[in-house]
């Protein structure tokens, strides 16, 4: 069960990462896909995506109920739902810029990948395969990695719960607004 507790961290490390790059910095910084019209809908794929994020990642690392273990299960296939929304309708969203650049695609590509990993990961951690099935199992608190599991998500959700408040103050005009009246004054280095 160990390793399944280490590849979950190193899975949602390497998402948050990827994310990091391609939802602070690609999507709303550099290509600032809420201010284009034909982005609009991917904006809003990309806002319940990170709004949903946090909840799946402290439901499934952090919390150890059953109950909220069926929550974020039922909060992955919304997830998985509005992905697949996201991915259909990314050609029109690039339209100005010819299509999404294949290298862009990439780092959606192992963003999921490992985004997903993750959860099927905690999920294999967190139940067990009997006689009468699949049954959630509290075994696994058992296990000291799972504290270094919970570490691990509990320092990722500030971050991410920030991330999905800025996609989401994105989403109306005052938001927009601010940016655009802002977003320049940042300096760096």
């Amino acid at each position: 069960m160990e390793i399944l507790f280490f590849l979950s961290m190193f899975c949602l490390i390497a998402f948050m990462l990827l994310a990091t790059y391609d939802g602070a910095y690609l999507h709303l910084w550099k290509f600032e896909l809420f201010n284009r019209d034909e982005s609009n809908f991917e904006h809003k794929t990309h806002t319940a995506r990170a709004l949903l994020f946090p909840a799946i990642t402290y439901l499934l690392f952090v919390d150890t109920s059953i109950l909220g273990f069926w929550i974020a299960l039922s909060l992955v296939a919304i997830d998985l739902i509005v992905l697949g929304i996201d991915a259909y309708s990314e050609k029109e969203s690039r339209s100005f810029m010819n299509g999404l650049p294949q290298w862009e695609y990439i780092v959606h590509l192992f963003a999921n990948s490992f985004h997903f990993a993750a959860i099927i990961l905690i999920i294999a951690a967190r139940t067990t395969i009997t006689n009468d099935g699949i049954i959630y199992s509290t075994d696994f608190m058992l296990h000291s990695s799972f504290e270094t599991v919970q570490l691990i998500a509990v320092n990722i959700l500030p971050g991410a719960i920030i991330l999905g408040i800025i996609h989401l103050l994105l989403t109306f005009d005052i938001g927009k607004k601010l940016w655009n009246t802002n977003r320049l004054k940042i300096t760096c280095c």
